[in-house]
């Protein structure tokens, strides 16, 4: 289980190997994308509080980035954090998510990515429910749930 001085390490000292690399052009990006996923994941942009399509869902399933089908998240792991965005403790996965610190708008922050493809996901926060105690804040746009199997 991820902690946050686990978060803090991959931030500062690198980001554990994805399982595989995925890369496109932006041209191929665009194509693929739609406006809004595009401006979310690619440019780094953030969907208004509880305005995404995930952020009141509870249907069982696991999470995968939008742009390369991995998975991220399950739903199992997710929870109402009442913040406005889809929240999760931990990624079905370490490997499948990287970190960066993110000095943007006058704070420090933990930007969350798509390990394979880079795409902008959201931000981490260590405020959420124990027992790891991480927040996954994440824009719906940047991902997508598939069926439980």
């Amino acid at each position: 289980m991820l902690t946050w001085k686990d978060v803090i390490h991959f931030a500062e000292k690198g980001n554990p190997e994805p399982d595989k690399r995925v890369e496109k052009t932006e041209k191929e990006w665009k194509s693929l994308l739609s406006a809004d996923q595009y401006y979310i994941t690619r440019q780094k942009g953030t969907e208004r509080a509880f305005t995404g399509a995930y952020c009141e869902s509870h249907e069982p399933g696991k999470y995968a980035c939008t742009c390369c089908n991995t998975l991220l998240f399950d739903s199992t792991l997710k929870f109402d954090s009442g913040t406005g965005w889809p929240s999760f403790t931990q990624p079905v996965k370490d490997n499948a998510i990287k970190y960066e610190k993110d000095t943007s708008f006058g704070m420090i922050r933990v930007e969350v990515m798509c390990n394979s493809c880079d795409a902008h996901l959201g931000h981490i926060f260590p405020d959420g429910p124990e027992p790891s105690g991480l927040r996954y804040c994440i824009n719906s746009a940047s991902v997508k749930l598939l069926e439980k199997s």
